[in-house]
């Protein structure tokens, strides 16, 4: 059984247009499940036309565990830090985080249950200890809970804004000021269901601040700082004025240099230990795939 407390950003929402989101299942899907009572709000039946309320607390059954199950899988993960109560991993290029229909296998997840005997299971047997997630081809550094309790805090941090989250960014062009916001919403693109977009269609808030860190010719190296937490928002974002990831094979019609995905970074997670309440920020150098498409930029580059 999964667990999910709506959050005020997403009061007044369709709650078949949330999970649809949450859930990266279609809409007739989720409805199926809404009307044989698989999704629940607050124990209680709805009907795909109910209007969330924050606070409210949906679970859903566990409905993938009847065609996979999740196991431990023998793998090298990049542990950066553990105690009794969180994992600090750098997530490789092309890992996944947790298992999905056409991914059961070879995702972080399944290494975490290799490696780790308690991951906390708020988010059911699917997604054990998992808080947050990053794209596949997008590397760096994420948190994972190791019991309930941990799970909740930090789950509160990243609901209330607190957690300090820093990408780096390679995108296409050179950006002129050396600082700026993004505040555009983010919802499912009414063209493509698969991708998100800047729209005003059943979108949420989402906001980007950037600063640059390097110009080169063709390109700039951008720091991005999240506000809000939205499925791709840096990369949307960045296509949305012109300046898309460099190597992004949804958001970019530029051609790409590789195949390994986005020139995005998750360098630098900042929070309150779940625990001690102790402030705690954790970088990570960035990847080989990353920088061998920056030589390409320049062949000279250092970074301070």
């Amino acid at each position: 059984m999964e667990k999910y407390i709506v959050d005020g950003e997403f009061k007044n929402t369709r709650i078949d247009t949330y999970l649809i989101e949450v859930l990266e299942l279609s809409r007739n899907k989720i409805q199926k499940l809404i009307k044989t009572d698989k999704i629940l709000v607050n124990n209680n039946s709805v009907k795909n036309s109910y209007v969330l309320k924050e606070n409210d607390v949906i679970t859903v059954e566990n409905i993938e565990e009847e065609d996979f199950t999740v196991g431990p899988e023998k793998m090298e993960l990049d542990i950066v830090y553990e105690d009794d109560d969180i994992i600090i991993i750098n997530k490789e290029n092309g890992m996944v985080v947790h298992p999905a229909f056409g991914n059961e296998k070879g995702t972080l997840v399944n290494g975490l249950l290799y490696h780790f005997d308690q991951l906390s299971d708020i988010n059911g047997d699917l997604r054990p200890g998992i808080v947050h997630r990053i794209d596949a081809y997008t590397t760096g550094i994420l948190v994972v809970a190791k019991n309930n309790e941990a799970h909740e805090s930090l789950a509160k941090q990243l609901s209330e804004k607190t957690v300090l989250r820093k990408y780096y960014a390679l995108v296409w062009g050179v950006i002129n000021n050396d600082t700026g916001t993004i505040d555009a919403p983010i919802g499912r693109d009414p063209r493509d269901r698969k991708k998100q977009a800047v729209t005003s269609i059943n979108s949420k808030k989402a906001i980007t601040n950037f600063r640059v860190i390097k110009r080169f010719k063709d390109a700039t190296l951008v720091e991005a700082s999240l506000e809000t937490g939205r499925t791709h928002q840096i990369r949307v974002h960045f296509s949305y004025i012109n300046h898309p990831v460099v190597n992004d094979p949804v958001y970019s019609r530029r051609k790409k240099i590789d195949d390994s995905g986005q020139c995005l970074h998750a360098k630098i997670l900042g929070f309150n230990h779940p625990i001690t309440n102790k402030y705690m920020e954790f970088d990570s150098e960035l990847p080989n795939t990353f920088l061998e498409i920056l030589k390409k930029f320049d062949d000279n580059i250092e970074l301070s």
